[in-house]
């Protein structure tokens, strides 16, 4: 049986139409509409296959399910070195946001000395995803423990038009504002960011439960 017979065999019709309204930046008809439960499932089962390397290699995939599915298996890669370099062949052929946002490579969480070169190379890319992928990288990895100041300027100097960019950028500063309070407000407060992203980060933080009823009405102040 074929990968694509293993979706075609999980495909939800309704949830096709759904996920066409949800990602309208790609073809209709590369979604077979199958739910991300489910998607998991069959990438542990290419992962622990015989063919894995054959199916990462086979790019670029037809299907959005073959997209994620590919992501989630690179995901389960242990080995840091082999798990990185997979995401940067992989990297280039995303064509749509939930692509880029699904997977978070459980190796990047205890390498992150090694991690960071890649992350700043990611955002500074002028490909979307790659760079909305970096800047998710950072997001989930580097506002805890291991955050410097300086990468709120590494977000805030990205620049672009770009709806998922734009609206990356501002989900990373509404997740600084609920982690990193007194670093990232500064960037409010002095508007370092464009006004759409300004805004969409403010509003962002406001509707969070992570940021307190004091931030809130402060933040409000500054739309």
């Amino acid at each position: 049986m074929t990968l694509y017979d293993k979706l075609i065999e999980e495909k939800d019709d309704e949830y096709k139409k759904f996920q066409a309204r949800l990602v309208p930046d790609i073809p209709p008809e590369t979604i077979v509409g199958v739910r991300t439960p489910q998607m998991r499932r069959i990438a542990k089962e290419v992962f622990e296959s015989e063919y894995r390397d054959e199916f990462l290699s086979d790019l670029p995939h037809k299907y959005y399910e073959e997209n994620l599915i590919h992501f989630f298996v690179v995901a389960l890669i242990k080995d840091f070195d082999d798990c990185v370099n997979a995401v940067e062949a992989f990297l280039p052929y995303i064509d749509c946001w939930p692509v880029s946002d699904q997977a978070s490579p459980k190796s990047f969480k205890k390498n992150h000395q090694k991690l960071l070169p890649y992350i700043k190379k990611w955002i500074s890319s002028q490909h979307i995803y790659t760079a909305r992928f970096g800047i998710r990288m950072l997001m989930n990895e580097y506002l805890g423990e291991d955050f410097k100041e300086e990468y709120l300027e590494l977000v805030a100097c990205k620049k672009g038009e770009e709806y998922y960019l734009k609206m990356m950028i501002a989900w990373f500063f509404a997740t600084a504002l609920a982690k990193r309070y007194n670093e990232s407000v500064q960037y409010i407060e002095n508007r370092r960011l464009d006004e759409w992203v300004h805004k969409k980060a403010i509003q962002k933080a406001v509707e969070s439960y992570r940021v307190t009823d004091e931030h809130k009405e402060y933040l409000k102040s500054l739309r």
